[in-house]
């Protein structure tokens, strides 16, 4: 079995969006609560954890707010408050995230529950959500069940996501090996020839998002016209995002149903996010969700996938010959100055990387 996920739009009530509301406020109290604790503990030479912390919460400070103990308030928001506190730590240990953050009210407004350990039923477009009640959704969710729910607020709409698990899904493969080459202008291109665009979501809503933006600007702060005009530029983002998600899926999917082995360039994401000249283009290409996507894809539909070296040559590696030459970012068309073999740079690569694939892994049985 498999684990996925899924996120959808709730259709909610006023009643119940000030229910949700007041869900999120409270994990994110705990949470501040938490983290400025956990500082001042720090600062008189503590070393404290998130299970400490919650500890303490609950037994001398929960039981003076009563508004957390409401009628129609899950109090398991506050467990998963500290356990999300003690994930941030840990990946700003283990240098993976800066610093944690106070949380914002407004901003990625979120909160989890569960059912005490007991499975919570998904199916069709109702559920009945632990302590809260019954919630309707935008589309149907599958039969299954899960163990826990994450309900979060993005331009004044709810999601409700989950993860459960499937079975794998093998599919009959057109080829046995492809090469991935990822880029800006085109999102990916496939050694069978294959291209997927890059939306440039981002950038083609430029304009739009610049406009709401001054818009935002000439608005007095804290009015409701400011308000609205700040979900406006939010659903803008929102917007932007889904675009960019879509297309990699679209891109994703088909590589993972349709080719037993992919070979993808291990790119430095991070690093070329450094680059102030090449950051919003890598952002707005969205290379770190493609390869996730990728990663759990291969798995679900009976294929493999390998990382390449990401100082393989194979920019700069004829497809043909195997000549190696220098290559400017600007040039976009290989040319071959052994053989003459002249082909589209971004196709060259992508046939360099399915050869390195054959030869990495060159008893591979096809799965489909």
């Amino acid at each position: 079995m498999l684990l996925t996920a899924i996120k959808t739009k709730l259709k909610l009530t006023s009643s119940q969006k000030n229910l949700m509301s007041k869900h999120a406020g409270i994990s994110r109290f705990t949470y501040n609560w938490g983290l400025a604790t956990w500082m001042a503990l720090y600062q008189s030479g503590y070393q404290p954890n998130h299970l400490i912390l919650k500890k303490f919460f609950n037994n001398e400070v929960k039981p003076a707010l009563t508004w957390i103990k409401e009628k129609g308030i899950c109090q398991k928001i506050t467990e998963f408050a500290f356990e999300n506190l003690g994930k941030a730590f840990k990946n700003f240990f283990e240098k993976r995230t800066e610093y944690p953050k106070f949380k914002i009210k407004g901003r990625h407004d979120s909160f989890t529950i569960n059912a005490g350990g007991k499975p919570i039923n998904l199916g069709g477009k109702r559920i009945k959500l632990p302590t809260i009640g019954w919630v309707s959704t935008h589309e149907s969710l599958p039969h299954t069940t899960t163990t826990k729910l994450t309900l979060s607020q993005s331009a004044g709409d709810w999601y409700i996501s989950c993860s459960y698990e499937i079975s794998a899904q093998i599919t009959q493969k057109q080829y046995d090996y492809v090469g991935v080459d990822l880029g800006i202008k085109t999102l990916a291109t496939l050694s069978t020839g294959v291209i997927f665009i890059n939306p440039k979501a981002f950038q083609k809503s430029r304009k739009t998002l610049t406009r709401l933006q001054r818009q935002l600007s000439r608005k007095v702060k804290g009015s409701n016209r400011y308000k609205k005009q700040k979900l406006r530029i939010s659903k803008q983002h929102r917007r932007i995002t889904n675009i960019r998600i879509d297309a990699t899926h679209k891109a994703t999917t088909f590589i993972c149903k349709n080719h037993a082995v992919v070979a993808l360039e291990d790119l430095n994401t991070s690093g070329m996010l450094k680059n102030h000249q090449l950051a919003g283009a890598v952002s707005d290409a969205n290379f770190s969700e493609f390869r996730r996507q990728i990663e759990y894809k291969v798995i679900r539909y009976g294929g493999t996938v390998l990382f390449v070296d990401r100082f393989y040559p194979s920019s700069k590696t004829c497809s043909n010959c195997g000549q190696i030459r220098g290559i400017s970012l600007s040039e976009r068309v290989y040319v071959c100055p052994k053989c003459q073999h002249t082909a589209d740079r971004d196709l060259n690569a992508s046939q360099n990387l399915e050869k390195y694939a054959r030869k990495a892994l060159p008893c591979l049985e096809v799965k489909g």
